[in-house]
């Protein structure tokens, strides 16, 4: 059976503080741990009120620090932001504080407005986005070992071969992960459209390399289990209605469930689309959901992601998951 694994936005629920939102990223990473989970990534975000993993290294150190077997990263660093030495020297750092354990998931978008991602690095916008490639790769080197004459070394990083995976939502990561050698995740949770095309994209043109010898997909999902199908149908209404205040330009903290989303069939018909890739309900309807995925799309491993309004719930979405996941593998076997 494919493994699961969890990616955390650290959510800061209406009311609640960013102190919170850590709090409870870190209970949920250990739970993690103890259900199975194989990975758990953060996600890089600025200037949204609703999102606390700005700082993504930051926050990853703090899930490490808690827990002791769970591989921890980024899903994923927003590499336009950032000089590559930067994050060489940040992930080096980590991976010498926890051998064994950290991944860097890069992307390509900046993870916010145009206004916001000017601040954060401030050459133009469209000649970082343009360099990816080449800042993936003067970042493999920072990770390689040195080289005689290298002039500028990551210090510490070099030498750790910290694992670098290439995340996207579109064709153009695809083809650099293929290119590269590298593993890919698929951006699903959020922009579903290119999935299938992407995925035959990244593993008709992979190309083996020193660090992997086959193409290895992740698929990210929206889970929003629960006891019943009407539970985790009202659980799912809090992305639904972050999803619509995004989309007004008015981004929020993470709203309580409602019976009723407050938008037009316009606007309804745009979430529905870019949350498809979801699986919302019991255990069963889960389960059905989840190896429908898993047939149609070939992954390698599952990233599992849940905006959900109550800490408690949240719990419970990961736990069934992962009841699911340990059912469909005895299943499996038998």
């Amino acid at each position: 059976m494919i493994p699961f694994s969890v990616l955390d936005l650290s959510p800061i629920p209406l009311g609640q503080t960013a102190a919170d939102a850590f709090r409870h990223s870190l209970d949920l990473a250990q739970h993690a741990e103890r259900w199975g989970y194989k990975r758990f990534w953060l996600a890089e975000h600025h200037n949204m009120p609703g999102i606390a993993s700005a700082a993504t290294a930051v926050v990853i150190g703090h899930i490490a620090g808690g827990t002791r077997t769970i591989r921890v990263g980024s899903g994923g660093i927003m590499l336009p932001n950032h000089a590559p030495l930067v994050i060489a020297e940040q992930f080096g750092t980590l991976a010498s504080l926890y051998p064994g354990r950290i991944d860097l998931g890069l992307g390509r978008a900046p993870g916010t407005d145009g206004t916001t991602a000017r601040a954060l690095r401030r050459d133009a916008l469209q000649d970082s986005a343009e360099r990816f490639p080449e800042d993936v790769l003067e970042l493999q080197r920072y990770f390689a070992e040195p080289v005689p004459g290298q002039r500028v070394r990551a210090v510490p990083g070099a030498g750790l071969n910290v694992p670098i995976w290439l995340l996207g939502s579109s064709l153009f990561s695809a083809r650099l992960a293929a290119g590269l050698g590298l593993p890919f995740a698929f951006a699903s949770h959020f922009a579903p459209a290119d999935l299938l095309s992407a995925l035959d994209v990244y593993r008709t043109q992979f190309r083996p390399s020193a660090g992997l010898d086959k193409p290895y997909a992740i698929v990210g999902v929206n889970l929003f289990a629960a006891d019943t199908d009407a539970e985790g149908a009202r659980l799912f209404t809090s992305l639904q209605q972050q999803f619509l205040l995004l989309r007004r330009g008015t981004p929020g903290q993470l709203r309580p469930p409602v019976d009723r989303l407050d938008a037009d069939e316009f606007e309804l018909a745009g979430v529905r689309h870019a949350l498809s890739h979801s699986v919302v309900g019991s255990p069963e309807t889960v389960r059905a959901g989840l190896e429908s995925i898993i047939a149609r799309t070939g992954a390698d491993e599952l990233i599992l992601t849940a905006q959900i309004y109550d800490h408690a719930a949240r719990l419970r979405s990961f736990e069934i998951g992962a009841q699911v996941r340990d059912a469909i593998a005895a299943a499996a076997r038998s």
